[in-house]
C-alpha cells in the first residue's frame, strides 16, 4: 500500500482533478465501530479514501450523474439496456430507442447482474452458479472470454478503483480482487448469510453490506478490508436487498423485501435503523438524475414508490398496468426513463420518470434480474447495476 505524506496530497488531488474533472473534497466520516481515525490535512479538512477522486460537490455525491454528463470514455458507446436472464443463461440487449431486443448473448450459468467496471470500459456479467464473469465490450456489444471467479452473486468496486469486491453470497465471503484481472487479493469471511448488495460512504472509507438470508447489515472498512460492525435488523424474517446512500452522504437506505420498506440508517454511527414502509416486496433503489428523488421498486405488488429526499417522505406511487414484478434496473442517461426487470414475468418495464406512465413492456428471457442501462453519466462506477460518482 502506498503511503503519501501530507506534503504530496495536494499533488495527488490535482492529478485526479485533471484526469476526472473533479473539484471538491470528499465528505468526512464520523466515528464508526472500530473505524480507524480520520486523516486530516494541516488545514483540518478531512480526507477521504486514499486515491479516491474528490467529490464534485461535497453536498451531493451524485453531482457527476447529471443528464448528458457522459465521460469521454463512454461518449461514443451505443445506448443499450443489458438484461441478465437468470434462468435462460443469456443477456438480452435492448435498444431503448425502439424498445426492441436487438441481440441475445449466451453467457454462463445463472447470470445475476450486469456490472459496469470502475473505469467504465467493461460490463461484467455475474454468472453466479457458473462461477465465472463474462466481460462485454460496451463499444461493440461483443462478449469476451469468461474469467473464473467463484460464487459471483454481485460485484462492486472501491471508490479509488484499486479493488473489485465480489459478493460471494453462498461462500459467505467478501472477496477483494484485482479490478482488471480479477485475481484474488484478499478474502474476508463473514458470519452472516447471503451478502448481496452494498454502497460506500461519501468519503469512501467504509461500505454498508446487506445480508439477505440472515437479516443483517455489515459495516466494512475499505482500506483494511475487514468487517468493523455487524447488526441484526429489528424485524422478524427481515430480508435486506439493495443499499443506497443519500445525496448528502448522511443516510443509507436499505430495501427490505419482507419488511416491505426501506431501513433508514446512520452509517457513521451504525445505530439501529428505522423502517419506512413503501410497499410489498421492496427491492431496488435508484436516484433520479437531479438527486431530488429515489425510485423504490416494490416487487411483490408491481409498483414503484417515489421518495423525496428534501421532504424526507414518499410522495408518489406508480402502479404497473396489469401488475408485474419490478426488480432491479437503472435510469436512462437523460433521466427520463426508469428501466426495470420484471423478475417473474420474463419482461422489462420502461417507465416515464415524470408521469410514472409505463412506456413499454419488452419480452426477454426467463428470470430477468440486475439489468444495466449503459452508458450512464458519471466519472467512475462503484458497481452493481450502475452506481456512478
Amino acid at each position: 500500500m502506498l503511503h503519501l505524506t501530507k506534503r504530496f496530497l495536494p499533488l495527488l488531488a490535482t492529478a485526479l482533478l485533471a484526469a476526472l474533472g473533479a473539484g471538491c473534497e470528499a465528505a468526512p466520516e464520523k466515528q464508526g465501530t472500530r473505524t480507524p481515525p480520520v486523516r486530516t490535512r494541516e488545514a483540518g479538512v478531512p480526507l477521504g479514501l486514499p486515491g479516491m477522486p474528490p467529490l464534485l460537490d461535497p453536498r451531493d455525491v451524485y453531482a457527476a450523474d447529471r443528464p448528458g454528463r457522459l465521460s469521454p470514455v463512454v461518449r461514443d458507446f451505443p445506448s443499450r439496456v443489458y438484461v441478465p436472464n437468470t434462468n435462460s443463461n443469456t443477456v438480452s440487449v435492448i435498444d431503448p430507442a425502439t424498445y426492441k431486443v436487438v441481440e441475445t448473448i449466451p453467457v454462463g450459468v445463472q447470470p445475476q447482474h450486469v456490472v459496469p467496471s470502475w473505469d467504465l470500459r467493461t460490463l461484467w456479467v455475474n454468472n453466479n452458479r457458473g462461477h465465472t464473469l463474462t466481460p462485454i465490450d460496451p463499444a461493440t456489444g461483443i462478449a469476451g472470454r469468461p474469467v473464473d471467479v467463484h460464487d459471483p452473486y454481485n460485484l462492486y468496486f472501491t471508490p479509488n478503483g484499486r479493488h473489485a469486491v465480489v459478493m460471494a453470497s453462498m461462500d459467505r465471503e467478501l472477496v477483494f480482487r484485482d479490478p482488471h484481472t480479477m485475481r484474488t487479493l484478499k478474502t474476508t469471511p463473514v458470519t452472516c448469510y447471503g451478502v448481496n448488495h452494498a454502497d460506500f460512504s461519501a468519503d469512501g472509507r467504509y461500505f454498508i453490506v446487506s445480508c439477505e438470508f440472515s437479516g443483517e447489515l455489515l459495516k466494512v472498512d475499505t482500506e483494511s478490508m475487514e468487517v468493523i460492525g455487524q447488526q441484526k435488523l429489528p424485524f422478524g424474517g427481515a430480508m435486506p436487498q439493495d443499499v443506497k446512500l443519500s445525496p448528502d452522504g448522511r443516510t443509507f437506505y436499505i430495501a427490505d423485501m419482507v419488511a416491505d420498506g426501506m431501513w433508514v440508517l446512520d452509517g457513521d454511527r451504525f445505530t439501529t435503523p428505522n423502517l419506512l414502509p413503501t410497499g410489498k416486496g421492496c427491492h431496488g433503489l435508484y436516484v433520479s438524475r437531479d438527486s431530488r428523488e429515489m425510485y423504490v421498486t416494490n416487487r411483490g405488488e408491481g409498483s414503484v414508490s417515489v421518495f423525496d429526499f428534501a421532504q424526507d417522505r414518499l410522495t408518489k406511487k406508480w402502479r404497473l398496468p396489469n401488475g408485474g414484478s419490478p426488480d432491479m434496473g437503472g435510469v436512462s442517461a437523460d433521466g427520463r426513463v426508469l428501466w426495470l426487470s420484471g423478475r417473474y414475468h420474463s419482461e422489462v418495464y420502461a417507465i416515464d420518470t415524470t408521469t410514472g406512465e409505463q412506456l413499454a413492456r419488452v419480452p426477454v428471457g426467463s428470470g430477468p434480474h440486475g439489468l444495466a442501462v449503459y452508458p450512464q453519466p458519471g466519472r467512475y462506477s462503484l458497481g452493481h447495476t450502475g452506481v456512478f460518482r
